[in-house]
């Protein structure tokens, strides 16, 4: 009998609590015993992937697991001991609890509940199919059968587990034990490294009170942060449209050099260009070096491009343009040469000029067709490390600070935590980030007319 031939022969997926109302006793008892029912049944192979999937989950959560969940409400309270060894007449350390692996074995345990929880719900319901079909005489699929259906009928959950799986352990469980330092006083302040306690919400109230220093330094680089992102996000969005337009403009001779020659900066790693631009603009640099011999700065003097606030910020911002312009030329290019050309002359025999032009139908377009990428260019550029933390360093820093004028929150975050041991307050920061990041991003998306109008311009 071939695989097709029982492709149908499905009574429909039941649900948990119906197969433990309405299942046989084989079927109430694969709650207990994960794949009973599929031994019973004859689906041997799959039955004991669930067997072995209970062992290993139960052993884990009964080994490792319920000690931690029990600690994970204090985070441990046993600190390391020294205590004497009479047989080698020496103290030893005994060790203490440790609180970041409690919290890290507290959070992968309740994970792997959920997942014994969804594993458990499943052996029920198949077990009850697998029921249902022999009490209706129906063929009940063998292993190969069912590993055929993996790659014909379920390939989309096939080909998502992997992905799901990656997802769930390098992204979803790190953000939330990243999440979770957020609500404690992990750091060096008292030296609670080893062991610390949750503090619950206080360490968002003093990063979001305008009193404290930290507060005050959280809002100062915020506002930094938020005016960095727009200037760097539209300077390099308006000025590569501008190169662009005047580089496809028809009058233009060359137009495959000139964008060879914007393209070529791309081919130049951004660490390289960074470094070079910063060891150029230093006092004693190429740049300022060059000014005290052409006569334009008095000799021994340099201008303050990494001292002063302001044109430090001023600095970094027209690097970025070196860096992101050709990036956005590209984008801009492509797009340029899908305008419908009709759009244009209709303009012309209206007698609309450039600028008109320019207005009605290339900015608007060009706005309808690259809004989610100026919102992904924003995001990228509240979180752009690179270019500050490789050029400045966050400097000009006030003494006593542990931000600098140029430092954004991403880089603060690097600093209070690989620099300070500040775990607990950078913790919050990224929370804080990644919230008005995702509010931002969504109400741009959902009132730009790339959400509202997707069958195209008008």
């Amino acid at each position: 009998m071939s695989i097709n031939s029982h492709k149908y022969d499905n009574p429909g997926d039941p649900s948990f609590l119906e197969g433990l109302a309405k299942g046989s006793f084989v079927t109430k008892l694969s709650a207990l015993l994960w794949g009973f029912g599929c031994i019973i049944y004859g689906q041997i192979y799959k039955g004991v992937l669930f067997i072995l999937a209970e062992i290993f989950l139960a052993r884990f959560i009964a080994v490792d697991g319920i000690n931690n969940l029990k600690l994970l409400l204090t985070l441990g309270e046993r600190e390391q001991e020294k205590v004497w060894d009479e047989a080698k007449c020496v103290y030893v350390y005994v060790d203490g609890d440790r609180s970041l692996v409690i919290l890290l074995y507290g959070i992968i345990t309740i994970a792997l509940i959920g997942l014994s929880i969804i594993l458990l719900t499943k052996s029920v319901k198949n077990a009850y199919s697998l029921e249902r079909l022999k009490k209706e005489g129906k063929h009940i699929p063998r292993f190969k059968e069912e590993m055929a259906r993996l790659f014909d009928n379920n390939l989309h959950k096939t080909l998502l587990t992997l992905p799901v799986a990656g997802v769930v352990l390098f992204t979803i469980l790190p953000l939330i034990f990243m999440m979770c330092m957020a609500f404690t006083d992990y750091s060096i302040i008292d030296n609670k490294l080893v062991l610390f306690n949750w503090t619950g919400l206080s360490n968002f109230k003093s990063m979001l009170s305008f009193g404290g220093s930290l507060g005050q330094t959280f809002w100062g680089v915020l506002s930094w942060t938020i005016v960095w992102a727009i200037a760097a996000t539209f300077s390099n969005y308006f000025l590569g449209m501008f190169l662009a337009m005047l580089i496809n403009w028809k009058e233009v001779m060359g137009k495959k050099f000139w964008r060879f020659c914007f393209v070529l900066t791309i081919a130049v790693p951004h660490f390289v260009t960074l470094l070079i631009v910063r060891q150029m603009l230093q006092p004693e640099g190429a740049v300022n070096i060059l000014l005290r011999n052409l006569g334009w700065i008095a000799p021994g003097t340099s201008l303050p491009f990494f001292t002063n606030p302001m044109w430090a910020r001023i600095t970094v911002i027209l690097i970025n343009i070196w860096v992101g312009v050709p990036y956005t030329l590209l984008q801009i290019t492509g797009i340029l040469q899908n305008i419908p050309a009709s759009l244009y002359e209709a303009a012309r025999i209206d007698g609309a000029g450039p600028v008109m032009t320019f207005r009605k139908i290339t900015l608007p377009y060009m706005l309808f067709v690259t809004t989610p990428y100026l919102i992904t260019t924003f995001t990228g550029n509240v979180n752009n490390f690179n270019v500050i933390f490789l050029t400045t360093g966050g400097a000009p820093r006030v003494l006593g600070q542990t931000a600098g004028k140029t430092d954004l929150l991403v880089t603060w975050l690097y600093k209070l935590t690989i620099d300070n041991e500040y775990y607990n307050t950078g913790a919050v920061i990224g929370i804080v980030t990644f919230i008005t990041l995702a509010i931002v991003s969504l109400l741009t998306f959902n009132l730009s007319r790339s959400n509202r109008d997707e069958e195209g311009f008008r």
